[in-house]
């Protein structure tokens, strides 16, 4: 229980972490960050249920108040601005790339990861995000799947590194790859 405790810990650390990267914002009010790749690092090394709680923790301490999000955002009007959809497909997403990541055992990690983070940490997390932003700009859902495609490209690298990342650690750490457990 204590060390579950503190990897969830650790790994919303990493996330609120990677949103001092500095991020670009785009024209309609959602930022390209580092912090969708702590999702999906989450979710594939925690697994499921633990990469999730790691993410609820995260938005949790946004809804307190907190400046964890990329360019110091925090407090509860994330929840109502364009990025709304993104932060609760954060929740999905981690809990699906750990999901397909326990699953999915045939071939090299690194590909299952990459995979499974294009699925879910970028195929599910953009649904939400989608509808989230649909709903806040008032455009259609084409719209808004039109405004998010610039996001695709650095989204798939981080896929790519998550892969590398988790095989890395998986090399070096076998039993530190949770999702597998």
């Amino acid at each position: 229980m204590e060390r579950n405790m503190t990897q969830i810990a650790l790994f919303a650390a990493l996330i609120a972490a990677l949103g001092l990267i500095p991020s670009l914002t785009l024209a309609f009010g959602v930022p390209i960050t580092a912090q969708s790749m702590g999702v999906m690092l989450a979710g594939a090394i925690l697994g499921a249920r633990r990469g999730a709680l790691a993410v609820l923790l995260v938005l949790a301490l946004v809804a307190l108040g907190l400046p964890l999000l990329a360019g110091g955002r925090g407090g509860l009007g994330v929840f109502v601005s364009p990025t709304a959809g993104f932060l609760a497909g954060w929740l999905a997403a981690a809990f699906v790339i750990g999901l397909i990541v326990k699953r999915l055992r045939a071939g090299p990690l690194a590909v299952t990861v990459t995979l499974a983070s294009v699925v879910g940490g970028i195929g599910v997390m953009y649904a939400f995000g989608i509808l989230g932003m649909s709903i806040v700009l008032d455009k259609t859902l084409a719209e808004c799947a039109v405004l998010v495609m610039a996001f695709v490209p650095g989204d798939i690298i981080k896929a790519v590194l998550t892969g590398l990342i988790t095989q890395a650690l998986a090399r070096s750490r076998p039993a530190s790859i949770l999702s597998r457990h």
